[in-house]
């Protein structure tokens, strides 16, 4: 894992892309992360990129300190990727990095329409805490303590 420069937004936007694009027609519109200014987030949250031996991006992982949890703003693996626990591997570092700075939890949201990442979030351990409506369907909170 390593932290993304500027010089990574491109590279970021295309694998998020990639990433989230089989949801355009399960929502009927633009999921959420592909709309993401990435010059922006780079500059003012905490992107990590998990590379392959070759150094091709294969995950992106994006944080944002609050004062009482670590949120998980964005989880995002190449397709070409996907299934090899790089998202396990992206949410442990999450984990890790929770635990490093003493915050209490993590949170992180995804739509409701996103069953197989609601299966999985709860598999690690996140609850739901809500749902809220967005444009014709619901996003739903999640939150977990942080593991001791």
């Amino acid at each position: 894992m390593r932290r993304a420069a500027a010089g990574d937004t491109e590279a970021i936007r295309r694998l998020v892309h990639a990433a989230y694009a089989h949801y355009e027609p399960l929502l009927g519109r633009t999921p959420l992360p592909m709309l993401t200014d990435y010059d922006a987030a780079v500059r003012d949250h905490e992107v990590w990129l998990l590379e392959t031996s070759d150094e091709a991006l294969a995950a992106v992982l994006e944080l944002i300190e609050r004062a009482d949890q670590l949120w998980i703003d964005n989880v995002a693996v190449d397709p070409a990727w996907q299934g090899r626990g790089l998202g396990r591997r992206l949410l442990t570092f999450a984990d890790d990095e929770a635990r490093r700075r003493n915050l209490p939890e993590l949170g992180l949201l995804t739509n409701e329409r996103y069953v197989a990442n609601i299966a999985m979030y709860e598999r690690y351990g996140y609850r739901e805490t809500r749902r809220e409506p967005h444009l014709g369907s619901n996003l739903v909170h999640f939150r977990k303590p942080t593991p001791v």
